[in-house]
C-alpha cells in the first residue's frame, strides 16, 4: 500500500511495504522549473519524511521526461511579499533539507538537470541518469552567480577546477560526460532507467538504517574535518552501531548464509 500526498506540483509517494519514499517535482510544460512554491513543498517533503522511521530511501525525481530545468523566473506572488535575499534564504533551505535527512537518497534524472535543477540533484547521495540526460551550471548564461548550494556541492562532485570551468563556461553536458567527470554516479539508456533506480533503491532500503544515515553524515562532514576529527567521529558511530540489534543480526545472518533483516534498531 502506498501512502500518497500530493501538491499541485510536488507529489510525495511512500511505498509502505518497501519503505521507499517519492519526490517528484512537477511543472512538465516549462520541464519542471521549480517555482518558489515547489522549491517549498520540496523542502517540506524532506523535512517531513527525514522524521519518519518507516522510510528507508527518499527518491528525487522530475515528472514526465525531465528533472528539472532549474528556477522559474518568471513573476510570482511572492515577490511582493519579501526581499529577494530572503527570498534566496527561504529557497536554500531546499538544498540543505536534501543534504540534512537522515536516509540515503538517490536522484532519478531523465532529461534536463540545469541550474537550481543540478544544485538540488547534487544534494542526493547517488545520482542515476539517462543517457539522454543534460547537465549544466547555467547560471552565468542567464547573468546570475550560482545558487542552491552549487559553489559547494559542484566542487565536492568534480574537482575543483573542472567546478570552475562547469560554472564559469556553463557549458551542456550531455550523459556519457557528466559520468565521466564523475558528476553521476550510473549512467543507462532511458529505457533501463527506471529498473536501475530500483537496484539501488532495494540495496539501500534493505541497509541498515542506522549504519546508512550515520555513514552519510560521516562521509558529509569529511570536507570540513581533519583526520583526528574524523577518526573520533567514525569511533563515535562505531560504537552505536556495535550496540545495535542489526550488528546481532548482520552476524546471525552471516552464519545462516541468508540475507540480514535490518530492523533499525
Amino acid at each position: 500500500m502506498a501512502d500518497t500526498v500530493n501538491s499541485a506540483t510536488v507529489h510525495t509517494n511512500v511505498d509502505e511495504a518497501t519503505g521507499v519514499a517519492t519526490v517528484t517535482i512537477d511543472q512538465q510544460g516549462k520541464k519542471n522549473a521549480a517555482t518558489f512554491d515547489m522549491f517549498e513543498g520540496v523542502g517540506n517533503a524532506f523535512r517531513e519524511l527525514g522524521g519518519r522511521s518507516d522510510v528507508r530511501v527518499i527518491v528525487l525525481t522530475g515528472a514526465g521526461t525531465e528533472f528539472c530545468s532549474g528556477a522559474d523566473l518568471g513573476p510570482s506572488r511572492n515577490d511582493a511579499e519579501m526581499s529577494g535575499l530572503t527570498r534566496m534564504r527561504r529557497i536554500h533551505r531546499t538544498p540543505m533539507a536534501i543534504v540534512e535527512v537522515p536516509q540515503p537518497v538517490v536522484a532519478r534524472i531523465d532529461g534536463v538537470a540545469v541550474g537550481a535543477g543540478l544544485s538540488m540533484a547534487l544534494a542526493c547521495d547517488i545520482l542515476v541518469a539517462s543517457d539522454r540526460s543534460r547537465f549544466s551550471a547555467i547560471f552565468a548564461k542567464r547573468g546570475l552567480t550560482v545558487d542552491c548550494g552549487m559553489s559547494w556541492l559542484l566542487p565536492r562532485a568534480v574537482g575543483f577546477q573542472k567546478a570552475k570551468e562547469m560554472t564559469l563556461l556553463a557549458e551542456i553536458l550531455d550523459a556519457e560526460q557528466a559520468a565521466a567527470i564523475g558528476l553521476v554516479n550510473r549512467v543507462v539508456a532511458q529505457g533501463d532507467l527506471d529498473a536501475e533506480v530500483d537496484t539501488v533503491v532495494t540495496a539501500l532500503a534493505g541497509g541498515p538504517p542506522l549504519a546508512l544515515s550515520m555513514t552519510k553524515q560521516l562521509v558529509n562532514n569529511s570536507f570540513n574535518s581533519t583526520f583526528a576529527a574524523a577518526l573520533e567521529a567514525e569511533g563515535a558511530a562505531q560504537n552505536v552501531n556495535f550496540a545495535t540489534d542489526d550488528v546481532v543480526e548482520a552476524g546471525r545472518a552471516f552464519m545462516e548464509k541468508r540475507t540480514p533483516e535490518f530492523k533499525g534498531r
